[in-house]
């Protein structure tokens, strides 16, 4: 072992007697979940199910998201196997106790130190462990090395930032990437990055590309589409501080009957969104408080998880949020997955901070499903013709359709991958 890993193992030993007074602390600030904090020392809340278990992780949201693909790819393909998926945070295990399917496990993730693994992978004891993008836990991922756990490390994705830190660790990060049975990338930049930290690269994989539109009520779907009526609606999904406003006062120039939906990406805000919207004299609803949008109401803000498909399904046009940074003097956000309202074929519009789905944006972009502006206040121009139009927004969003089908194919890649690392089923199910 490394210098580098010797040196986090002892220093992680020294101040694993710390976490739980750290975690509580956390857990008052609501950033972890009281309840379920012991699951971050790695003790289980649930029994582990007999039989060979496979384990996936993803840190947040769109990682986890992203796993649920393969999750279902594992429930119809390998029925015999036992899920466990972990995550990291609390808005991630609130979105997964929605969308999991019956008889998967979920736990939060256990924090990186000695004790905690060794308790997490003693009780677990998974077979195969697929990590998604870049968490690289040196005692984590060593320890089930050791265990003979099959490692892959899949849509794997890595910043310059984070290559130059581990730079500074040769040994160490060789070590960690050697550890993993199949390393799959995002793209060739991220590839070209491992690679220069010593991984041998199999394949490229990107899992957010992957997967189906998502769910929704279809009981929800009516109510509201019986409330707005025939306003035209116009869904701004995954929004960030600062956008909301923004939004609102562009849209203003609009039809006076439009619709306007506000998704926040964190729902948390709402309060701190109302007081704003409220400050600047609009009418809305909340549908955290059970309202649903009428003729007095200028718009309408969805700040509830797990329900982007119901507002997508609802939208004319879709704006995805968390993309005008630069025009905002916000921090960068890097843009959310343009794939989901190209799912479902609604045209859609973004500002220019995509950098997280560069070559997912340049593709739709491409195909005409996605137009690219420069600032909220620039979008008037690009919705009204698609308001007024129903035919060429509905041919835009098929556009948009076809390009996401076209990107979807990682999962297959993935799976041919990870069959030959999973148990052997039992005799008679092969």
């Amino acid at each position: 072992m490394s210098p580098a890993l010797i040196a986090w193992r002892l220093l992680t030993r020294l101040l694993e007697p710390l976490a739980p007074r750290f975690l509580d602390a956390r857990a008052k600030q609501g950033k972890e979940d009281s309840a379920r904090v012991d699951e971050r020392l790695g003790r289980a809340s649930v029994a582990r199910p007999d039989g060979d278990l496979v384990w996936l992780h993803g840190v947040s949201v769109g990682e986890t998201l992203s796993l649920l693909p393969v999750v279902e790819r594992l429930r119809r393909s390998r029925p015999d196997l036992s899920v466990l998926v972990t995550s990291g945070t609390l808005t991630s295990a609130a979105l997964l106790a929605q969308r999991l399917p019956a008889g998967v496990i979920h736990q939060f993730a256990p924090i990186d130190a000695p004790g905690a693994v060794t308790a997490f992978l003693d009780h677990w004891r998974p077979s195969l462990a697929v990590f998604v993008e870049s968490e690289l836990w040196p005692n984590l991922i060593l320890e089930a090395r050791k265990r003979g756990v099959k490692l892959v490390l899949a849509s794997a994705r890595i910043t310059e930032k984070t290559v130059d830190g581990w730079r500074r660790f040769p040994g160490a990060v060789r070590e960690i990437l050697s550890a993993f049975d199949r390393i799959l990338p995002q793209d060739e930049t991220s590839a070209a990055r491992l690679r220069s930290l010593g991984a041998r690269i199999d394949g490229h994989v990107n899992l957010k590309l992957s997967g189906e539109a998502p769910p929704h009520d279809a009981a929800a779907f009516t109510r509201l589409s019986a409330a707005i009526g025939d306003r035209p609606v116009v869904v701004a999904a995954s929004t960030h501080d600062g956008e909301e406003i923004a939004l609102v006062r562009a849209l203003d120039r609009l039809a006076d009957r439009l619709c306007l939906i506000l998704v926040p990406r964190h729902p948390a805000r709402s309060a701190e969104i109302a007081a704003a919207l409220g400050r600047d004299g609009y009418r809305f609803a909340r549908r955290s408080e059970g309202r649903e949008p009428d003729r007095e109401t200028d718009l309408y803000l969805a700040d509830t998880l797990g329900e982007m498909g119901l507002f997508l399904r609802l939208a004319d046009v879709v704006v995805m949020g968390g993309s005008f940074s630069a025009a905002l003097e916000k921090p960068p956000v890097g843009g959310h997955n343009p794939l989901e309202p190209a799912r479902l074929g609604k045209p859609a519009v973004t500002g220019p901070d995509m950098s997280n789905w560069a070559a997912v944006t340049e593709a739709l972009v491409q195909a005409g499903g996605l137009t690219v502006v420069e600032a909220p206040w620039d979008l008037p121009a690009v919705l009204a013709p698609l308001l007024a139009d129903t035919d060429a927004a509905r041919a835009m969003g098929e556009r948009g359709r076809r390009a996401a089908a076209e990107a979807g194919s990682g999962l297959d890649r993935l799976w041919e991958t990870i069959t030959p690392l999973l148990p052997l089923a039992p005799r008679g199910r092969r």
